[in-house]
């Protein structure tokens, strides 16, 4: 199955037990070497029992992967666990593509949302998820996965935004400047900053998470992203 414009890329569901094991190496190259964010035996399980398991290759090397399942029956929704695109491919709309592929193999099942988290300090993926792929915040979850090992996250907490994103529905708008109360930036690269100076990015870290969850608890709620301003934030009285 392919959804690509180039005939060189297809992305493919992960059938194959050669399969798994390459996908499961290409997140653990994405993570930085991490081999238990998505090990085979458990990859293997939820592409054999249903859920969304795929590859995108670039002819027929594996170069990204995506893994979601679905969530309890009567949401009509399901979470992609993770997605990753090898470095040396990244930054070529490949992994809007692969949205995309699981946007499309959603509503070929009946899915309405899904849902993931991010990192809320990302700034690329907060532009990603929230401007170009119009995705809701719906919560803002603490230290979620806890302490975590591998070599993207290692040495910071685990907080993250979840979101939601409606399959039909039209792309949720960047607020217009008159709907906007508040906004938050954020680091420009804060992976940078973490290699870098580790205690400045943990101050980063308490004080994006204090002030979203300030608004949030005050009624109000994050509209959208703007790469200047950080979150834009909306609502309350």
């Amino acid at each position: 199955m392919s959804d690509a414009a180039s005939p060189q890329l297809s992305i493919r569901e992960l059938d194959t037990v050669a399969q798994v094991f390459e996908a499961s190496a290409v997140l653990s190259e994405v993570w930085g070497g991490d081999r238990t964010g998505m090990p085979p035996n458990l990859l293997r399980a939820l592409a054999h029992s249903g859920n969304y398991a795929v590859g995108l290759f670039e002819g027929e090397r594996m170069v990204g992967a995506s893994v979601a399942f679905f969530a309890e029956p009567a949401a009509r929704s399901m979470h992609s666990h993770i997605t990753g695109i090898l470095p040396s491919a990244q930054d070529r709309g490949f992994g809007r593509m692969l949205k995309q592929h699981q946007r499309e193999w959603g509503l070929r099942r009946g899915i309405g949302h899904v849902t993931w988290t991010f990192d809320p300090l990302v700034s690329r993926n907060a532009h990603f998820n929230l401007t170009v792929l119009g995705a809701r915040v719906t919560e803002y979850l603490v230290d979620h996965y806890g302490a975590m090992d591998d070599g993207v996250n290692r040495g910071d907490e685990s907080d993250r935004l979840m979101v939601s994103w409606a399959l039909a529905a039209p792309p949720v708008p960047t607020p217009a400047d008159a709907e906007v109360r508040a906004s938050v930036a954020i680091p420009r690269d804060i992976e940078a900053l973490r290699r870098r100076e580790p205690e400045a990015a943990a101050v980063e870290r308490r004080r994006v998470r204090d002030a979203l969850m300030t608004h949030l608890a005050a009624g109000r709620r994050i509209g959208g992203f703007d790469e200047r301003r950080g979150y834009l934030i909306v609502g309350g009285d």
